[in-house]
């Protein structure tokens, strides 16, 4: 398994242009255009550096030349109408005493904001950020209750690869969710790569199932083989209660969505 945090212009420039889930029949549905132009319409993605401001960058249109140095980062997927988005939480690995940053796609441009970090959990690797800023372009998260069976067709949105990697399938079923339920890790049958970290994986329909963290490879004889890539699902109604929370803690100190 590995985790890069490094993150390119070259990357956000090629991005943007088991019993009884086994038992249930699992969506054999492949994502296809309409899930991909989802995906390409929410692309985003976190950067982490010293730098107070991302203006200079944007407004040369992240080319890579301009990457600033000392950048760290992911993908990222944004999860509510105003602001929220999910990310690995290793991609924050490097984050103490630095700025965070959200680079939102909204109407064919990439807004960089400033980030807060809202939630962070190193065992589940997912944390919650939010960024001042509506948010029109989100996902909408599969239903809670139901199970999700291994075999159902999945196809994933991180900035390295999401816009070039061929659908894939869940390898392992995802339970339905209950208040005890914590976060749930599970295994796509999809490569990826550093970047990926912190994107979305969706369904057929362009619902979110969970998000990337890390690739897996048996490496025997100094020869790689792919096996499986791991993503989380977290408790979803827990989630919602954490953004609640923030919500009524920004409402009440005056800071909400621009």
């Amino acid at each position: 398994m590995y985790r890069n945090l490094r993150l390119t212009g070259v990357l956000l420039a090629v991005g943007f242009f088991q019993a009884c889930a086994d038992a249930q029949a699992p969506d054999s549905k492949i994502p296809g255009p309409e899930a991909r132009r989802l995906i390409v319409q929410r692309l985003s993605a976190v950067v982490v550096t010293d730098q107070g401001s991302l203006a200079n960058w944007a407004s040369r249109g992240f080319s890579s030349s301009q990457t600033p140095s000392d950048a760290d980062g992911g993908s990222a997927t944004p999860i509510s109408p105003d602001g929220y988005f999910l990310t690995a939480d290793h991609v924050l690995a490097q984050m103490d005493g630095r700025n965070v940053f959200v680079l939102y796609g909204n109407r064919g441009r990439l807004i960089p904001k400033k980030a807060r970090v809202v939630w962070r959990s190193e065992a589940a690797d997912l944390a919650l950020l939010h960024i001042p800023e509506k948010t029109p372009y989100y996902y909408r998260w599969t239903t809670a209750g139901r199970w999700l069976p291994r075999g159902t067709g999945v196809v994933h949105g991180g900035i390295a690869t999401g816009f070039k990697s061929v659908p894939g399938r869940l390898g392992t079923p995802i339970s339905p969710e209950s208040f005890l339920t914590g976060s749930r890790a599970f295994k796509i049958d999809i490569p990826l790569q550093p970047g990926d970290s912190g994107g979305p994986v969706v369904d057929a329909y362009g619902s979110l199932i969970g998000i990337n963290s890390a690739v897996e490879f048996l490496i025997p004889m100094e020869t790689a083989f792919f096996v499986d890539s791991e993503a989380n699902r977290p408790n979803i109604r827990k989630l919602e209660s954490i953004i609640r929370m923030d919500r009524r803690r920004n409402i009440s100190s005056g800071a909400g969505v621009e």
